[in-house]
């Protein structure tokens, strides 16, 4: 070698130079991992789920009748008291005649002038009648009593007498149902909706229920309206509440009474609130990847002072998270840290610049963080994200 050395010193040097670059290439390197601390903090199990507020109670004005209804004056947002007007109906406008109806009423104008004429003539008959009838009985009035004619032949009479003094009656009666007959029938020609009856029209008020404010106009614009269609919506809000639809799978973890954070409303500080009720009937959801999900409503309230939230209105966004479970000290690592191992869970722990492999026992965990029950100790520096070159005993180097 040391011939080699003084015959060929060019040669000798890049051997060994090839040789120390192939030693410090296949040499044992310390892999780049990044490291955190075990710490102790705060820790919160919790549900999100996007929701929206509503007024608790909403009001449909609803139109009592069928008819016309008048512009409404009113917007969305204008506040109202109870009994107050909001709007009016009048009747619907009668039927326009064509040529055809205009002749047969027309037509029924003349015959009822006909019945009447008839009705006259029958009472002018009927008066006759029972004159004729009153007279003969006061005839022979004075002859029964003489005993001049029979005892049947006077109450012949007097019954005859009665008989035509109630025909005349009826008569008379005839000729005022004829008279109203011919009213009602000019009343189809006068009454149209093509021309004016200048007649004011009987106009139904529709009031408020409440005291609140206007929160949807269903029939702004004058028109025809049905029963029971709706009209005006009328709600109080500064009464709100707040649902949220959460997964059917999640909806049996939340209770009444439990504690709701409300967040990314708008304000700076989040607000807090309270389960409810938790609704018993699911519903089918598609979600935003095109999945079909049972969700169920959560009805919460808001237990953070008025003033606070006041500025929400009806159908606001909100955010809410419902805390499962929480606790004030909790040992904790992030949860990318953690690795499956053997039948329970490890992490790597850094000692002295060599990754050590570490048993451990979980707590909670809220998807991002995991409480440690056991074998770890809090300042303890852990891998996160361990690449499948990490292994216990290898060297290691902090980023």
């Amino acid at each position: 070698m040391l011939t080699l050395l003084r015959q060929h010193p060019a040669i000798a040097v890049s051997t060994l130079v090839i040789i120390a670059l192939l030693a410090w290439g296949f040499w044992p390197q310390a892999v780049m991992v990044e490291a955190v601390a075990a710490t102790r903090a705060s820790l919160a199990v919790t549900i999100e789920e996007e929701g929206r507020t509503r007024v608790i109670d909403r009001y449909i004005v609803s139109a009592p009748v069928d008819g016309v209804a008048c512009r409404v004056q009113l917007e969305v947002g204008d506040p109202v008291e109870q009994g107050q007007i909001l709007l009016g109906i009048t009747p619907l406008e009668s039927q326009v005649l064509d040529p055809r109806s205009r002749a047969q009423a027309s037509a029924r104008v003349s015959a009822a002038e006909s019945a009447l004429r008839a009705a006259r003539e029958q009472a002018q008959a009927a008066i006759a009648a029972k004159e004729f009838a009153a007279a003969e009985l006061e005839r022979l009035r004075p002859l029964i009593e003489e005993g001049l004619v029979s005892r049947e032949t006077f109450d012949r009479a007097e019954t005859e007498a009665k008989t035509s003094a109630a025909a005349k009656r009826s008569a008379e009666f005839n000729v005022e149902v004829a008279g109203y007959d011919l009213e009602a029938a000019r009343t189809t020609l006068e009454y149209s909706a093509a021309s004016a009856s200048g007649v004011p029209a009987e106009r139904v008020a529709v009031r408020s229920p409440i005291d609140g404010r206007i929160l949807k106009v269903h029939h702004e614009c004058e028109g025809a309206v049905r029963t029971g269609q709706p009209l005006l919506e009328v709600g109080d809000p500064t009464a709100l509440e707040i649902e949220v639809d959460v997964l059917s799978a999640d909806a049996v973890k939340i209770k009444p009474g439990m504690q709701v954070l409300f967040d990314r409303w708008g304000g700076e500080q989040p607000l807090q609130g309270r389960v409810r009720n938790i609704e018993p009937v699911g519903f089918t959801k598609i979600s935003a990847l095109g999945v079909e999900e049972q969700r169920v409503l959560v009805i919460s309230d808001f237990t953070s002072p008025a003033e606070q939230w006041q500025r929400l209105g009806d159908g606001y966004r909100v955010e809410a998270q419902f805390i499962l479970w929480q606790q004030a000290d909790v040992l904790q690592v992030p949860a990318s840290s953690l690795f499956r191992y053997q039948q329970g869970w490890a992490v790597f722990v850094i000692e002295g610049n060599r990754a050590s492999r570490r048993e451990i026992e979980l707590g909670q965990r809220n998807g991002l963080t995991a409480q440690i029950v056991a074998g770890l100790e809090a300042g303890e520096m852990v891998i996160n994200h361990p690449s499948d070159a990490v292994e216990d005993g290898k060297s290691v180097k902090q980023r």
